[in-house]
Order: C-alpha cells, then sequence, then structure tokens
C-alpha cells in the first residue's frame, strides 16, 4: 500500500492564472492519484467568496478533487487567509476533509504540526486584527448573505488594497515571529512544524529546549514553477510538477 503523503499550499488560483489552474488538475490526475494522502494548506483559490461561487475554474476543481477522493486518496484542506470562507458544501461536492488551523499528524513516528502560516505571522497587527474579526462567524455569516456579484466585486477590491498595503510593509513583518513559532510548537508538543503563506520556501533547523526541531515552508506556486513536499517511509523530498 502506497503511504507517501503530499503537502502543496499557496496556488492562489484564479480566472487570471489558467497555468496554475491547468498544472493543479494535472497534479491531481496524474501525481497526487498515486499517493494515500494530500494535505492542502491554505491558499488554494486567490479569493473564495462562497461556496455558492460557480466562477471559473471552481467546477473543474471540484470535479477533479471529487475525481480523485473517489479514487481513495483522502484529500485534507486547511483554511488559509485568502480561502477562509470555503465551507461544508465545497467539502460535501469534493470528498475533502476541512480540518482545523493547528493539526497534528505522524510523519514516520514524528509528531508533525500544520498550519497555513499566517497565525505565526504575529509582527503583522494590522493583519491580526482584520483575521480575529473576518474569522468570527458573525462576520462571515454577513459577508455570505450578501449577493454573489457583490463578494465578487468586493474580493476583487479587498486583493487590490491588499497589494498596495505589503508594498508599505517591511518582509519582516510579513514573516513568521520565530518566538512565535517555539511557542506553538511547544504548544502542540511537537518538534517539526510544516506550513506556507509566507512564500519563502526553505528548511529551518534551529532548538526547543535543547532539542533540535525543523520547520518546512512550502512553496507557492506560479506560471513558471510548482513544488511539492513528498513524505514516505523513507524520509521527504521536494518534488517539482513540470506537465
Amino acid at each position: 500500500m502506497n503511504n507517501e503523503i503530499l503537502f502543496i499550499s499557496d496556488l492562489h488560483i484564479s480566472l487570471e492564472k489558467p497555468e496554475i489552474t491547468r498544472r493543479f488538475l494535472s497534479f491531481l490526475e496524474n501525481r497526487a492519484s498515486k499517493a494515500s494522502a494530500v494535505y492542502i494548506l491554505g491558499d488554494l483559490f486567490d479569493a473564495w467568496v462562497g461556496d455558492d461561487d460557480p466562477t471559473p475554474p471552481n467546477n473543474k476543481i471540484r470535479k477533479q478533487l471529487k475525481q480523485l477522493t473517489n479514487s481513495g486518496t483522502k484529500v485534507y484542506f486547511q483554511q488559509g487567509n485568502r480561502d477562509f470562507l470555503l465551507g461544508n458544501k465545497f467539502c460535501e461536492d469534493t470528498g475533502v476533509t476541512l480540518i482545523d488551523d493547528f493539526i497534528v499528524v505522524d510523519l514516520g513516528g514524528v509528531p508533525t504540526l500544520l498550519t497555513h502560516g499566517d497565525l505565526l505571522c504575529t509582527d503583522d497587527l494590522p493583519y491580526q486584527a482584520f483575521r480575529a474579526k473576518s474569522h468570527t462567524q458573525e462576520w462571515k455569516n454577513y459577508v455570505l448573505s450578501k449577493p454573489l456579484l457583490l463578494r465578487l466585486l468586493a474580493a476583487r477590491w479587498y486583493r487590490l488594497r491588499s497589494y498596495f498595503h505589503k508594498r508599505n510593509k517591511t518582509q519582516e513583518i510579513m514573516d513568521v515571529n520565530q518566538d512565535t513559532v517555539i511557542n506553538v510548537m511547544r504548544d502542540y508538543n511537537c518538534l517539526r512544524l510544516i506550513h506556507g503563506h509566507t512564500h519563502r520556501p526553505a528548511l529551518h533547523n534551529f532548538k526547543i529546549n535543547g532539542q533540535p526541531a525543523q520547520r518546512f515552508v512550502l512553496s507557492a506556486w506560479s506560471k513558471e514553477t510548482a513544488e511539492v513536499l513528498c513524505w514516505n517511509s523513507t524520509g521527504y523530498k521536494i518534488e517539482t510538477i513540470r506537465n
């Protein structure tokens, strides 16, 4: 039995990025189908305004995910800062399992903490304030009660505003806070962490209470490159998806 587990994040799929959509659909059909499980650690979509949105390429994504889960591969989805409105209807349509902001899985006998990564960027105070507000059920219900067209227009405006706000922030503010990383890993009793969000793929080695610890940062996908963190009984590798 294939025990390979794949991790991806930050594809930011949208109508304006057909190359990434095509590569992801091919990945689901040809690569993910050979794995026992796939973890999508947030920001699969550049913006998700509700499970009722049929805007292309959403339905193609739903269909291909459903085919994958029907074939026996388990797919787990962790909401990111761009697709945190993704909900139960999407999961029913695709067979995907929605997981919490922090979850611990076993990788080769080592408890491994998974998260999107935005909750680790605690130096970005304005974003953390917005996140706290926007993740309340009251705020989500308010947004999802609006007409779909209005939500789509609002998403475009938020993306534009986010672009200009990021231009005024330092890279350090938008990266994780190492003290937060260590505290969270301590809270979950883990010495290995996998996350995305920062678009700074790397493997960081450090220590927690004198013990060696690791932080894997997943790569964001682009029209030129796409990477997957692959884990099996022999260890891990970074695989480039070329087709």
